[in-house]
């Protein structure tokens, strides 16, 4: 197998693509191009023939087939990775292909993990029972900070390669790491999500000796990285890459008032059977709930849809954000498909006690206005990068 050329300058691509109609298929075809390796002239042709989990599945199994067939391993990593996404619980292929992705990762990317002095440097963090893998680069010159970085609902760390490169050619020493209910750590070690994000937070603080750190959550990690801020003051800067301020308002944000009030209505009356009676309806109509109420289950070991949206209630910031003592940037999008950014004002309003807070909306004239800002995802990090320049100058 060819490897990476790890000479090569480190780039983010760029670009906001309408690949499908469905809008979390056409997010997700997109997310393969930017954040993953794939490439439009494959995704392009196939991305309409998409209506149903079954068919991502397929699809993105060939365009894997056909890249390996044409030795563009970074390209089939893509797919594979991807092919297990909209995959479900209890079918066979999704621990399959999640470990083919991984093991052509390594392989592919070897040159940067191998060596005396390799350029990224792994460890393992003993958590529980489990153990969290962890990435970690150091710049080549004086460092400008620490920076701690995770996903978050649906986040496989190797996604991340790129951004933490990057990040390390801009002068932060960086440590990725995966946690509970995440990639590897829920696919192979079978680990689920908590909400108590502190805790893994701590053990990886704990082992690696850190102090001084800017944790930066994407996505959920948007209620997880200030949850661990909350708790551990290790943690100096906290940048929430998601407008994020509760897990179940945000699933249900995405309703008609109408449906939103009924639903909150079913959940005080602990009214299960409809619950799950007019989710499962939904879910057969919409696909982007069908997977969701999925893929939740299976990371948040819920019975059912009512289980689902119970535990996503314990995703809330409100409770803990008076604790919050940091400086914040919380970085949103202005047409995600997944959270109404307009949730921001509920947010700032929970946050009383932080030193400083920004928020920064990226939009769609600047190719970022998708959930994570996927399309751009440069222009984020070097926001990131130049807010904890900006506190760093402010407490000199």
């Amino acid at each position: 197998m060819k490897k990476y050329d790890i000479t090569q300058p480190v780039t983010l691509k760029k670009g906001v693509y309408r690949l499908n109609s469905e809008r979390n298929f056409d997010y997700q075809l997109n997310r393969v191009i930017n954040w993953d390796g794939g490439r439009l002239e494959d995704v392009q042709p196939i991305a309409a023939k998409i209506h149903t989990s079954a068919d991502w599945k397929r699809e993105l199994i060939a365009l894997g087939d056909k890249a390996m067939s044409e030795e563009r391993t970074g390209n089939a990593i893509a797919y594979y990775r991807m092919s297990e996404f909209f995959m479900y619980d209890g079918d066979p292929d999704k621990k399959k292909y999640y470990e083919l992705a991984t093991k052509l990762f390594y392989e592919y990317y070897a040159d940067y993990f191998e060596g005396e002095q390799p350029r990224i440097e792994r460890a393992e963090v003993p958590y529980e029972n489990v153990k969290l893998p962890v990435m970690h680069v150091r710049p080549q010159g004086e460092s400008k900070g620490t920076i701690l970085i995770h996903g978050g609902n649906d986040s496989y760390f190797e996604e991340f390669l790129f951004s933490l490169l990057y990040l390390q050619e801009k002068g932060f020493e960086v440590y990725l790491f995966e946690g509970p209910g995440q990639g590897g750590v829920m696919r192979s070690q079978g680990m689920h999500f908590t909400h108590e994000w502190e805790k893994p937070v701590k053990a990886v603080l704990d082992t690696l000796g850190l102090d001084n750190v800017t944790i930066v959550g994407i996505s959920l990690g948007g209620y997880l990285a200030p949850r661990a801020a909350a708790f551990d003051k290790r943690i100096t800067k906290v940048v929430a890459w998601s407008v994020f301020p509760c897990f179940q308002d945000i699933i249900v944000g995405t309703q008609k008032p109408a449906m939103q009030k009924a639903f909150r209505v079913m959940m005080k009356l602990h009214a299960r059977p409809v619950i799950n009676l007019v989710f499962g309806k939904k879910a057969k109509k919409e696909p982007m709930i069908g997977w969701g109420l999925k893929h939740g289950c299976y990371a948040y070991e819920a019975k059912d849809a009512y289980d689902y949206a119970r535990k996503l209630k314990l995703y809330d910031l409100e409770p803990v954000a008076d604790k919050i003592t940091q400086d914040m940037l919380i970085i949103g999008a202005d047409r995600d498909h997944f959270i109404d950014y307009r949730l921001i004002g509920r947010e700032i309003n929970m946050l009383t006690n932080v030193k400083s807070l920004t928020f920064r909306l990226f939009t769609e004239k600047e190719e970022a206005q998708n959930h994570c800002n996927v399309g751009n995802g440069r222009i984020v990090l070097d926001a990131i990068c130049d807010w904890i320049s900006q506190i760093n100058t402010r407490d000199e």
